[in-house]
């Protein structure tokens, strides 16, 4: 029998105020039906929003709050306006709290990333934190990240995200030792930044959890040539954008193509099944959920202009990770990966400079 779970939704978060929650919600209840909810956003708004959706109804709970984090607000703007008040940072507290087992917004990726690790922390003997997407391939999908969380990296920080990632795909699909591949501009050993060929050498010569497949490049992704792949957060949101832009491209000349002539939609109708399957392929809402690892709880990034199917699989992605015992272990890999480099460090005691610098500006 699996362990009931209890969801923090900022209700409020993405384009349109997150109209599109309630309807996900219901969505994911029908998939994960012992699921628990507490809504948090302007009460009377998510009342209404409420009716005619019975079975969420009868599994949230709402917690008034009366700021909303905008989409355009700078993170140090929003921390300034929204500590302990907006929607967005008591759900982030729920899970601190343990009222909840993680937590999901689609609202802004750098205030809820900033708040996350205000309210949450980074895990012990991890400096940064990446949020890591699931990627279609050919063969299935892969995990990348950073894909924005952290803009340049050292070999530590790749070599730990590496760990994250393999803990993630283990979570998702039960692999027990993924694959693993660093990006880089190509496969030989002497090519890239240090900070990369560094990591490399250590993800080579240590016994971890994961087999290290070597660098991989760009045109290795979307093949699906490894489970994970590590880079950090400039070029992996370069990557990811470019790929959804890709992604639309191609659908806009497929359309363009069928629409040509009354051969070319004939030659659609009879193909339709061929074009439905390639259609779900394509279809972003089915990779929704980006995943901030290393912090000391599950936080779940949903695309703001998401629909409700979009919102009820990165809903079901946290599921899958809470069930999973994510947070659990990263902490285990991450411990082991320290004792055999010998380079352990205590849990930190203070806000990093990073951190600091927003408190700073919160506060001014």
């Amino acid at each position: 029998m699996t362990r009931q779970l209890t969801i923090a939704i900022d209700a409020m978060g993405g384009d349109n105020a997150g109209d599109f929650v309630v309807p996900g919600a219901e969505l994911a209840l029908t998939r994960h039906p012992d699921c628990k909810l507490i809504l948090f956003g302007d009460a009377k708004t998510l009342e209404q929003r409420l009716e005619g959706h019975p079975r969420v109804r009868a599994a949230c709970t709402v917690v008034h709050s009366d700021v909303q984090v905008r989409m355009d607000e700078k993170p140090s703007q929003a921390l300034r306006r929204g500590r302990r008040v907006s929607s967005m940072w008591q759900a982030l507290e729920a899970v601190h709290k343990g009222d909840a087992d993680f937590t999901i917004s689609a609202g802004n990726t750098g205030a809820l990333m900033a708040m996350a690790r205000f309210v949450l922390k980074t895990m012990p003997r991890i400096d940064r934190p990446a949020i890591a997407a699931l990627w279609p391939t050919v063969k299935g999908e892969s995990i990348v990240l950073d894909v924005g969380a952290t803009i340049g990296a050292d070999a530590r920080q790749l070599v730990n995200f590496a760990v994250m990632g393999a803990a993630m795909a283990g979570a998702i699909v039960g692999l027990r030792r993924p694959s693993v591949g660093l990006l880089n501009i190509g496969e030989e050993e002497v090519k890239g930044l240090e900070a990369v060929r560094e990591a490399g050498q250590v993800l080579r010569e240590c016994e971890l959890p994961l087999e290290y497949h070597g660098f991989v490049e760009g045109d290795d992704v979307g093949q699906g040539v490894v489970d994970v792949v590590v880079t950090e957060g400039f070029s992996g949101n370069i990557a990811l954008k470019t790929a959804e832009g890709t992604a639309k491209q191609i659908a806009t000349w497929l359309r363009a193509a069928m629409r040509r002539s009354i051969w070319s939609r004939i030659g659609f109708l009879l193909a339709s099944s061929a074009f439905k399957v390639l259609r779900q392929k394509m279809d972003p809402r089915r990779s929704n959920g980006g995943v901030f690892l290393g912090l000391n709880g599950i936080v779940i990034k949903s695309h703001g202009g998401t629909d409700a199917s979009g919102f009820a699989a990165a809903l079901g992605l946290g599921v899958d990770m809470a069930r999973n015992n994510l947070v659990a272990k990263i902490a285990s890999d991450i411990e082991k990966f320290e004792a055999m480099t010998g380079e352990g460090k205590s849990a930190p005691t203070a806000n990093t400079e990073h951190e600091t610098t927003l408190l700073k500006a919160a506060n001014s």
